[in-house]
């Protein structure tokens, strides 16, 4: 008997509560660009913080650091909420036996690609 293999998915990386709204993300991408991963106002959010936390650096460089872990890991599960979310909205859709629009399965796929891209380019 074969024993078949899962993979994990952005839907096992979020966390069970995924109610925060995405719906001002960018949702369209033009000639290959990368999109944004988050809405402007959310990244700019995290941008902020990450500046208080490297201004901190100099004054407290061990509780920088620490506050930089944290920031990251939040940021990183942010992410995958934010494509769990979209996951879960699709899927919702094809339970319910409706067709899809090749337009949100396209727009999905960008947001994926961006996201694949930018991880690998790290």
């Amino acid at each position: 008997m074969a024993v078949e293999e899962t993979r994990p998915t952005t839907a096992d990386l979020a966390a069970p509560d995924a109610s925060q709204d995405t719906t001002d993300q960018a949702a369209s991408e033009d000639d290959g660009a990368l999109q944004p991963l988050l809405a402007s106002s959310e990244g700019e959010g995290f941008r902020g913080r990450w500046h208080e936390i490297q201004t901190g650096f100099v004054d407290a460089p061990r509780e920088s650091v620490s506050q930089a872990d944290e920031l990251v890991a939040e940021l990183m599960q942010r992410l995958a909420q934010t494509f769990a979310q979209e996951r879960q909205g699709l899927e919702a859709e094809w339970d319910r036996g409706s067709d899809v629009s090749t337009e949100d399965l396209r727009v999905a796929l960008q947001r994926y690609r961006s996201f694949f891209e930018r991880l690998l380019a790290t």
